[in-house]
């Protein structure tokens, strides 16, 4: 991920993170998919991993999980789909995991499958920066960057040190809620990412409600990285019908559009 940021700055662009759910509407699309949105202008892909509770998904995002768990999605299957996008695309990929998910597997075992299929990094929501170290500390040692979250209520010193922990890039939390499409981004917005760049040198990425290629254009004016994760869910969702190939092209369209905003 470094490499990508490093690369982007230069060019004085941010990157596009598209998110989307491991599974749905199946691994084989999810496999195809990735691969199209390397191609097409994804500079990172936030790889959800389903589950059954999870702690930060609007609407759009945790129906996503529940069609992909009733086709059977696991963490396995998951990193499976990384080993096959593997052979073809080598577009970083983060996953956004729970951490009841990596302690379940056991996070040693965890962190050396990830490496092994290919992950660059993992988003943990429900990991706190008070237990957090240990895990930063195991996920360097197996080349895995471990992201930490900010968001708009946290306390400044809870920042800084969020900061200094975060791996890779800083996930920058738009509002305070869940996930979701909205009609128009906070106001503080410009004032709030530019108090994070104040503490770090580290990219910063922000995300939750970015929906539309003007608004990507605008977070693209001032944070490092664009996330775009329920818009991108949608899509996918209102493509269901169509058959696999035009699933994916009509999908890779609509980021495309996003990616040429943020890039322009």
């Amino acid at each position: 991920m470094d490499a990508t940021f490093a690369a982007l700055r230069r060019k004085k662009q941010a990157a596009f993170m598209p998110f989307i759910t491991a599974g749905d509407p199946s691994f084989e699309i999810t496999r195809d998919l990735v691969a199209e949105l390397g191609r097409t202008g994804a500079d990172l892909i936030e790889f959800g991993i389903p589950f059954s509770d999870p702690i930060a998904d609007g609407p759009v995002i945790q129906a996503s999980y529940t069609r992909a768990l009733a086709h059977g999605a696991t963490l396995e299957r998951s990193l499976q789909t990384v080993r096959e996008i593997r052979r073809v695309s080598g577009v970083p990929i983060v996953f956004m995991i729970s951490y009841t998910l990596v302690f379940r597997h056991g996070l040693d075992d965890f962190l050396k499958a990830a490496q092994d299929a290919g992950v660059d990094g993992a988003i943990i929501p429900d990991l706190p920066i008070e237990e957090g170290e240990a895990v930063a500390k195991a996920g360097r040692a197996k080349g895995l960057d471990i992201v930490f979250l900010i968001a708009p209520t946290t306390p400044p010193e809870r920042r800084r040190r969020i900061a200094e922990m975060s791996q890779g890039f800083i996930y920058c939390v738009s509002v305070t809620g869940i996930t979701g499409q909205r009609d128009r981004l906070p106001d503080y917005l410009v004032d709030y990412v530019a108090s994070i760049k104040h503490l770090t040198d580290k990219p910063v990425c922000l995300g939750f409600g970015v929906s539309t290629p003007e608004q990507a254009r605008f977070v693209a004016a001032h944070a490092d990285g664009v996330i775009v994760g329920s818009a991108i869910v949608r899509e996918i969702e209102r493509a269901g019908a169509l058959p696999p190939r035009e699933q994916v092209a009509r999908v890779a369209a609509f980021a495309q559009r996003l990616a040429a905003a943020i890039k322009g």
